[in-house]
């Protein structure tokens, strides 16, 4: 049975490229658009106090118009006001409390040696006043059902399933039937008399209680049976003029309108023509995408990684939207949708994060209430998110991009509240929440880079910060085994980073690719004169096209060194292209000086490439031949270095080292100027003003 190559997924994933990217974005308008909300939308915008640009508005059909929130609210505390409390009669408690009143009477007759002859006219007496006032009713009193300073209050007694209404003052309270009872009981001695109050007091309880569960019923069943509506617009009615403004009333029709609309077509309209009308749109909008990277950003075109990013990122965003609608958030703008502007700028470059979070909001724009708004309040902030962060080189910078982005909300959410209300006084202030939390949720931008460019192997510029710290492990191993080296890249650095600022690049990516160049030469540094002590030179033992492939081969070294610490592959490219396909031609030239009957071949010679394909690659080349060639000089001086920068840049030209590069004419004349006026600085060089004037 044949094995399958561990790598077998990236040779298909290479070979079929072309197909695969094309795979990606239908794909990703698919997933988009099977998510997205299927009726048609309202097509009008509108707002309280603007003016009805569009034609006049005439109903395609009659419905009702709704009442405004207020109105519905005020309609509802006058029904559960109208509501009255319901008190259940319980007859049952008098039998119960003729038992126990009798017992007891029984009792405290005997113990206080009344006469047994007046015991039963007593007991029949005094339990039929009490009768009677448990037939009258006593009632438990519940102070939120008073109102005002007013103690009694109007209830429904339910009593054998008929219900009647009732005041308070109409029945007994505890207090009010002992008092009753006091006055209407007589008794000719005032200790049977005491007796018998003492022991009704003990007795007196309410049979007239709330049901509370059955008042909530009622009190239910009356809000629900509310209307919300008030009047109609027939159809065929005008329901505003072009040019009018839309007050109170306009605008309540108008809200009424716009729901009876998207309510009929749910059932109405054809959600296969939505579907296919959401994937014209999509597809249009990635559509675009594609060929502004072709156009623009080949690079990025090319790179099925770096597009699937850039279409899962779109992907995610939407759908989030999709969520959003489908839970029916109390705010839309609870999404961060500044987050896609914070990576794409990190990750890519300013152009592309701004074009991609254009794209985003409106697509999203077509999903949203008042989508002017909508994308007025999110395309500010994208702007302002990316030129605030220009780039990341500090952990604080995230956090004051987070407070530009919040103070771009907090200016466009108080610009369009005083258009809208013309006063301070009425603007909702809570409705500026959602964007608070907005923003906090934008700073998981953070974490996600991180898991982006593991996921996908894109450098970010935190990355090549941390790639290009001197402190970490394999550049203390270079300074350690091989320093004439370490200072070597340094200054290469310092060079390449110089010129890459001033003609336009990428200068932490040239600074890390130039603190690499030459790691492979950790394995053998005695076999680099930088790293040579003595005036005996371990060449000077070995055949030339021996010596040759030494030193050509510390670029497939430093190939394997960084692939096996897991350096991205945008700095291993300026290990592969630092030397380009030129010669080792100082034993090139030795070889036929002292062998010129022998057959050479130039490949022994020869680095195997590539060329330098980029600004920054082509200028750590020219940066690294200069550096290195500018140590052979023996009296540095403004004229020797000039000719030594000028010469050098001259070769690598005839040699069509710089023929993949889009650095033009005019850049190289600034690289010249910045390499000779900072080796003039190493160098100490002095320029005489004196000739100049």
């Amino acid at each position: 049975m044949a094995k399958i190559r561990k790598n077998s997924h990236k040779v298909l994933y290479r070979k079929y490229s072309s197909n695969i990217k094309y795979i990606m974005m239908v794909l990703s308008v698919i997933i988009i658009t099977a998510f997205l909300p299927k009726q048609p939308r309202f097509r009008y915008e509108f707002e309280k106090g603007t003016i009805w640009k569009s034609k006049d508005l005439v109903s395609p059909f009659s419905f009702a118009i709704l009442k405004t929130t207020p109105q519905v609210t005020i309609d509802k505390k006058d029904a559960l006001d109208n509501v009255l409390p319901i008190y259940k009669f319980n007859k049952e408690l008098i039998n119960v409390v003729e038992e126990a009143y009798s017992n007891e009477f029984d009792v405290k007759w005997r113990t206080n040696a009344f006469p047994e002859n007046e015991k039963q006219s007593y007991r029949q007496s005094s339990f039929k006043l009490l009768e009677f006032i448990y037939n009258k009713g006593i009632i438990a009193l519940n102070v939120k059902h008073q109102k005002g300073n007013n103690v009694g209050y109007d209830f429904s007694l339910l009593n054998n399933n008929i219900s009647k209404t009732v005041n308070t003052q109409d029945v007994f309270t505890v207090p009010s039937a002992l008092k009753y009872y006091k006055d209407n009981f007589r008794a000719v001695d005032l200790k049977i008399k005491d007796m018998i109050v003492n022991l009704v007091e003990d007795h007196l309880q309410p049979n007239i209680v709330f049901d509370e569960k059955l008042t909530g019923i009622v009190q239910n069943s009356t809000v629900s049976s509310l209307s919300t509506t008030r009047g109609m617009v027939q159809k065929g009615e005008l329901i505003i003029s072009k040019d009018n403004v839309i007050d109170d009333e306009a605008y309540q029709k108008l809200l009424s309108f716009k729901e009876a609309y998207e309510a009929q077509t749910k059932t109405i309209g054809d959600s296969k023509l939505v579907y296919f009308g959401q994937i014209l749109l999509v597809g249009f909008i990635v559509s675009l995408l594609m060929v502004f990277l072709k156009l623009f950003r080949k690079d990025i075109f090319a790179d099925n990684r770096q597009l699937s990013l850039i279409l899962l990122v779109i992907t995610t965003m939407l759908l989030t939207l999709t969520w959003a609608i489908k839970l029916n958030l109390p705010s839309i703008y609870y999404i961060p949708f500044c987050i896609v502007p914070i990576i794409i700028r990190i990750l890519f470059d300013t152009r592309l994060a701004l074009y991609l979070h254009l794209l985003v909001v409106l697509i999203s724009g077509f999903f949203v209430a008042n989508s002017f708004e909508f994308v007025f309040y999110q395309v500010t902030s994208g702007m302002v998110a990316i030129y605030s962060i220009r780039n990341l080189i500090k952990r604080e910078q995230l956090l004051l991009s987070a407070l530009f982005i919040l103070s771009a909300y907090f200016i466009s959410f108080l610009g369009i509240a005083l258009l809208r209300e013309g006063s301070l006084i009425q603007i909702e202030w809570v409705n500026f929440v959602p964007f608070i939390v907005s923003v906090l949720l934008s700073l998981l931008a953070y974490p996600l880079i991180y898991a982006f460019e593991k996921m996908f192997g894109i450098t970010s510029d935190v990355a090549l910060i941390e790639l290009t710290n001197t402190n970490n492990k394999l550049l203390r191993e270079l300074a350690f085994k091989a320093p004439g080296t370490f200072q070597h890249s340094l200054q290469v650095a310092n060079l390449a980073e110089a010129a890459i600022f001033k003609i336009g690049g990428n200068s932490l990516l040239v600074r890390a690719g130039a603190l690499y160049h030459d790691i492979g030469k950790i394995e053998n540094p005695q076999y680099f004169i930088e790293n040579q002590n003595t005036a005996l030179s371990p060449h000077d033992k070995l055949p030339y096209e021996q010596s040759a492939q030494i030193i050509i081969k510390h670029v497939h070294k430093g190939i394997e060194i960084t692939r096996r610490h897991q350096l991205p592959e945008s700095v291993i490219d300026f290990i592969r292209t630092h030397h380009g396909n030129t010669r080792v031609d100082y034993f090139y030239q030795s070889f036929l000086k002292n062998s010129p009957e022998k057959f050479v071949d130039e490949n022994i010679f020869r680095y195997p490439g590539p060329i330098p394909f980029s600004k920054e690659t082509g200028v750590l080349m020219l940066a690294d031949s200069v550096e290195a060639a500018s140590r052979s000089l023996k009296n540095p001086d403004a004229q020797s270095i000039n000719d030594l920068v000028e010469r050098i840049i001259d070769y690598k030209l005839e040699q069509n080292q710089l023929d993949s590069c889009d650095i033009t004419l005019k850049d190289l004349e600034t690289i010249k100027l910045i390499f000779k006026t900072m080796l003039m600085s190493i160098y100490h060089v002095r320029i005489d003003y004196q000739q100049t004037l």
